[in-house]
């Protein structure tokens, strides 16, 4: 009939062995057929390599370590569970229904005479049966839910992705739906698969590039405090001083929350570098308070540095954690950010400082600014919109150069301030075009 692995307690407080013999001779000529014997300390182990198609617990009152057992057996691997008993008490009836028992033979005379013995066994081969007809209706059960909560989840996931596409390619519920339904086709994916894909895509990007704007803003602070120091525009410096600090923490609180990496990825992968890049922040905001001076605005710039250094770095680890290639080339964009504000904050210094490494890092910013524009124009991820405004950062960038030919001068220092503004504010668009495309969102 099945095979089955008895379950019995210890000597002391269970059923004597002769007991034991006695019930598996009553087993196998129900047809059954024995894989073994063992207590409940190695009940799981032993049900596990054995995979037996019925496990048999014999005891003359059931213990809670029985049930304890069974309950972590019903977790990793289900079997069919018969207790043989003469514990009659609900309380641990029910507890055993809990634990994933599917039949209870009540009453079990342990010392009874061989007249008792026989009456017993009659029943013993209905209630095997009995067992494991209800243990394949629960399983049954089972499998009908688990099939009704991954449809209802896979309608969440297109529900969730229709509205991505309808919000970043301003197209109706129907035209996204269709979207989702081709790309279905043609990858040979469940529609909830591919809208999964999509959430993760947006949210991928959507980290990418707030990781990039740390980047950005660990530059434009110190840029501003050098604008105030240079009398350069001074009250809206410091109302835009405030407002990249507060987008540097709102930034950090939705990375430290974001669900952005696929479920396989561990949340290990960029934790390292969540924290330093929290913990360089922590180290730059007590020299953003008061009028700035000389040596506050290299400590900030150097506290900066370590800011950016650890913003590239979380900035990869999300990219490559991702594993999405099309989001590179929303990590390039936003790069652009960062250099055009570090561009500016070091001709500044230069000029307020006469710094000589400051004065360096203009010339390597300005070439990887004009190398990375070019990039963009060539990149096959492209659209009417995003050409346009390409057109437009390259005028403005430019006059951007024009101005760094006379940073000491008051013109020349609100050109900069209002050329590295006007840039950022194109590539903001420009990142979040890329952010929001067909092909990042679609083709991951």
């Amino acid at each position: 009939m099945y095979s089955f692995l008895l379950v019995t307690s210890t000597p002391a407080s269970g059923a004597a062995d002769a007991d034991c013999d006695a019930l598996i001779e009553e087993l196998l000529a129900s047809g059954c057929r024995p894989l073994g014997r063992c207590d409940i300390p190695q009940l799981v182990r032993e049900a596990t390599a054995l995979a037996p198609e019925m496990l048999i617990c014999a005891m003359p009152a059931v213990e809670d370590a029985l049930l304890e057992a069974l309950a972590r057996l019903k977790e990793v691997a289900p079997v069919p569970v018969l207790v043989i008993t003469d514990d009659h008490r609900s309380e641990t009836l029910m507890r055993a229904l809990d634990a994933g028992v599917h039949g209870w033979a009540a009453g079990w005379q342990w010392q009874a005479d061989a007249q008792a013995r026989a009456k017993q066994s009659i029943h013993l081969a209905a209630k095997l049966r009995l067992t494991h007809a209800r243990f394949t209706r629960e399983a049954a059960t089972r499998a009908l839910l688990a099939d009704a909560l991954s449809r209802l989840d896979e309608r969440k996931w297109v529900e969730r992705a229709k509205g991505v596409l309808m919000a970043a390619r301003q197209i109706s519920e129907d035209d996204a739906f269709r979207l989702l339904r081709g790309a279905s086709m043609h990858t040979n994916l469940r529609v909830g698969d591919v809208s999964r894909s999509v959430i993760e895509a947006a949210q991928l990007a959507d980290a990418v590039n707030r990781a990039g704007q740390l980047r950005m803003l660990s530059q434009r602070i110190v840029r501003l405090l050098a604008q105030c120091a240079a009398g350069v525009e001074q009250r809206r410096s410091r109302a835009l001083l405030e407002e990249s600090q507060r987008r540097v923490q709102d930034n950090l609180e939705r990375l430290q929350a974001m669900p952005f990496l696929p479920a396989s990825t561990p949340t290990s992968a960029v934790a390292p570098e969540k924290a330093q890049v929290a913990a360089a922040w922590a180290g730059l905001q007590p020299l953003l308070t008061g009028a700035p001076k000389p040596a506050t605005l290299l400590a900030a710039d150097a506290q900066a540095e370590t800011l950016l250094t650890s913003a590239e770095r979380l900035t990869a680890a999300i990219e490559a954690a991702g594993g999405r290639q099309g989001v590179h080339i929303v990590n390039v964009s936003g790069r652009q950010r960062m250099l055009v504000q570090r561009l500016a904050k070091d001709a500044l210094l230069d000029a307020l400082l006469d710094d000589p490494a400051a004065r360096e890092r203009v010339i390597l910013s300005t070439q990887e600014f004009g190398q990375a524009l070019d990039l963009l124009d060539r990149a096959p991820l492209t659209s009417a919109e995003i050409r346009e405004t390409l057109g437009q950062a390259r005028a403005e960038w430019q006059r951007m150069l024009h101005a760094l030919r006379d940073p000491r001068s008051k013109s020349g220092g609100q050109a900069l301030a209002r050329g590295s503004e006007t840039l950022l504010a194109l590539f903001e668009r420009l990142t979040e075009m890329y952010e929001r495309s067909l092909q990042v969102i679609m083709g991951g």
